[in-house]
């Protein structure tokens, strides 16, 4: 019992961090209606600076403080000179060009920190556990928790949401009110990448930082939208926690499970790869059950 709340804790954890990587993705697709592949770059970006922060000055707080807003920063200078102008282009122009400006931000960083990944540690008092479960996945338990509530006062309950979900419903209507659906779409981009760049800090302390991170995550932010339903933030969250947890308990389960039921070689080759299988298992069964996901964006 011990070991299967730890593994729902674990998958919860998880659950929340693809929350926070997906969450970007579900406001620039859903809202905007673009496919924003750099969003891995964003990520990546985010954990290099804090990383570099926290390497000269010591400070999480401080390397904390800095790296989003750096992602924001560098997330709006490429909105309005490159993302602004494929808004009204196909899918295949978007992925195309976003795709281009990941691999763009790969060599970049390379050029900049190197091929030898970096290391953020966790501060000295977030660095213990309570009841065994270390502090820190609480605390990005705590930070997914938070960003969900954030958004959905923010887009429910605020008349910047309610002019991003005319904006996103009718652009030309709105357009014709008066409202700059330039700027909108400015402010839900650059939100998109601060959410990215939060996950890359988040990440830091549980895994290197090194060129490349951004594309892995990419295709689990990817199942988590199809998954929970594209545009929706509580299909992002609660598919996010229903794939968190499938992996996990998959990975730890069923590889035991196959030794029960075949031979040990078998076992040994079938059960990992099965259970790394699962979350696309469970995308595929998603889409032909229900392909507009399980908790699709409510229609008014």
């Amino acid at each position: 019992m011990s070991l299967l709340l730890t593994q729902l804790l674990n998958g919860f954890q998880l659950g929340v961090f693809l929350f926070l990587l997906s969450a970007g993705l579900t406001l620039v697709l859903g809202i905007m209606n673009f496919v924003n592949m750099a969003h891995g770059a964003f990520y990546m970006f985010g954990a290099y600076f804090a990383a570099t922060v926290f390497e000269r000055s010591g400070s999480f707080l401080l390397a904390a403080v800095v790296a989003v807003p750096l992602t924001l920063a560098g997330a709006m200078v490429l909105e309005r000179l490159v993302i602004s102008r494929l808004y009204r282009r196909d899918h295949l122009d978007q992925v195309l060009v976003t795709f281009g400006l990941i691999l763009c931000g790969d060599e970049t960083v390379r050029i900049v920190w190197g091929q030898a990944p970096l290391y953020l540690a966790v501060p000295d008092t977030l660095s213990g556990s309570v009841a065994g479960y270390p502090v820190w996945r609480l605390v990005i338990i705590g930070a997914g928790l938070l960003v969900a509530l954030g958004l959905y006062l923010a887009i429910q309950k605020t008349r910047v949401g309610m002019l991003i979900r005319a904006g996103a419903s009718d652009p030309a209507m709105v357009q014709a009110l008066g409202v700059n659906i330039g700027r909108i779409n400015a402010l839900v981009f650059g939100a998109g990448a601060a959410l990215a760049g939060l996950a890359g800090l988040m990440a830091g302390p549980l895994l290197s930082v090194q060129p490349g991170m951004g594309e892995a995550i990419l295709i689990p932010a990817f199942v988590v939208l199809v998954t929970g339903g594209i545009g929706s933030i509580r299909g992002a969250f609660l598919g996010a926690l229903i794939v968190g947890l499938v992996d996990t308990l998959g990975r730890a389960y069923l590889p035991g499970l196959f030794h029960q039921l075949m031979s040990r070689s078998l076992a040994q080759a079938a059960g990992p790869a099965v259970a790394s299988m699962l979350i696309y298992l469970l995308m595929a069964v998603v889409l032909a059950v229900r392909p507009q996901g399980l908790f699709p964006v409510r229609q008014r």
